[in-house]
């Protein structure tokens, strides 16, 4: 591969908006964080503060009302905000995997319907997984039946992140059961929270970013205008894989702030806490695992950065380049986020500091958006097709 498919260069305005992104999450989501985490509620000091400044969905253009970012800069965005709170993060993330789909295969008309109230404060969604279609999307059974100038929706999705608080939902379903393979037979479609039919099931209870709701999702009889659909019928799976490389990185990005997070706490405490008459930070098995923190961040940085430059640009190794973003910086995550704790010793098992969950956070990076297995299978297959 040519590394110069993944290069980027960052620029004065990406330096500005991390320090810009960075008061805000300083000053108005880092004093929630604990008490989002511990009472699993929604982030709405977070949502807020991210919708007045624009930040909630940077990635959508300015032709909709909103920043235009770059991928790199909206990047950044979830980044600085997952370094202080993993949950308010999934606000801007969620969102950009919500309205991706839309972004790259949807019609005028419903991308003025949908994207500038996203880009004000709006939250979307995107519904793709089912409980016996996670890693093999293509085996979905939720169905969409053209009826008249109206599409019903029936089914059941899991693993909706942000379900009960978004407007809208990316939902992918089978709208032809005669296609010759089954992945040429879905469709994707934009639902809203109010459609008739349409309901939304109890909180899952997890490990960690408690404070961003995850919940079933219901069709019954949802009835939709025939204008909803995204792009031409049959091509849903098809946006879905390309509305992923587009995120995958992104998640990337959560992993990479929640990995920096861990390490500035850990730097700050080691620096405080004495053992011997002295700072433990004094100790060399105390810095070579800081050392070994630091470099594993940086390295994970730089391929995401590269990621989202090489997507944003539809370079040949995209595709590779988003899924080993995201599979280096999340297992870098539960790495980073593992050793903070054994920094800070006893007091790193209590919710006193913000490192338990900071690691309770990082697992999921792992798991979501497609499991670094299958990350690893999709990176195999770029290399062997050469």
């Amino acid at each position: 591969m040519d590394a110069g498919y993944g290069l980027y260069q960052l620029g004065e305005e990406h330096e500005e908006l991390r320090a810009a992104v960075r008061a805000l999450a300083e000053k108005e989501i880092a004093p929630y964080a604990a008490d989002v985490d511990e009472a699993a509620r929604w982030p709405a000091e977070a949502h807020a503060a991210l919708s007045r400044s624009g930040f909630n969905a940077p990635h959508i253009a300015e032709e909709y009302d909103g920043q235009g970012a770059d991928a790199v800069a909206a990047n950044i965005v979830v980044e600085e905000v997952a370094r202080v709170c993993a949950s308010s993060s999934l606000i801007p993330a969620a969102n950009k995997l919500g309205t991706m789909n839309l972004i790259l295969g949807g019609s005028e008309a419903l991308k003025k319907e949908v994207l500038p109230g996203i880009a004000t404060g709006e939250l979307a969604s995107y519904a793709l997984s089912e409980r016996e279609a996670g890693s093999d999307p293509a085996s979905m059974r939720t169905r969409a039946v053209l009826d008249g100038d109206h599409w019903v929706l029936n089914g059941t999705k899991c693993w909706i992140t942000n379900a009960g608080e978004s407007t809208w939902y990316t939902v992918m379903a089978v709208s032809d059961l005669t296609a010759a393979k089954p992945a040429d037979g879905i469709s994707a479609f934009m639902v809203r929270a109010d459609d008739p039919g349409f309901l939304v099931g109890p909180k899952e209870r997890k490990l960690g970013i408690k404070g961003s709701p995850t919940r079933e999702i219901y069709f019954e009889n949802c009835t939709i205008p025939a204008d909803r659909i995204i792009g031409q019928p049959g091509h849903g799976l098809r946006l879905a894989f390309t509305t992923l490389d587009h995120t995958r990185h992104t998640i990337g990005a959560q992993a990479l702030g929640i990995a920096q997070g861990a390490l500035d706490a850990a730097v700050a405490y080691v620096k405080e806490r004495r053992q011997f008459a002295r700072p433990i930070a004094d100790f060399q098995g105390i810095q070579f695992m800081l050392a070994d923190m630091a470099m594993r961040i940086e390295s994970s940085r730089h391929l995401v950065y590269a990621a989202a430059s090489a997507v944003e640009r539809h370079a040949p190794n995209a595709t590779f380049l988003s899924s080993a973003a995201k599979t280096m910086a999340s297992d870098t995550a539960m790495s980073v986020t593992t050793d903070a704790v054994q920094l800070f010793g006893g007091a790193g098992y209590t919710t006193d500091f913000p490192v338990e969950r900071m690691m309770r956070d990082a697992k999921i990076t792992q798991i979501y958006e497609g499991t670094n297995q299958i990350q690893r299978l999709v990176m195999a297959r770029h290399l062997l097709k050469g």
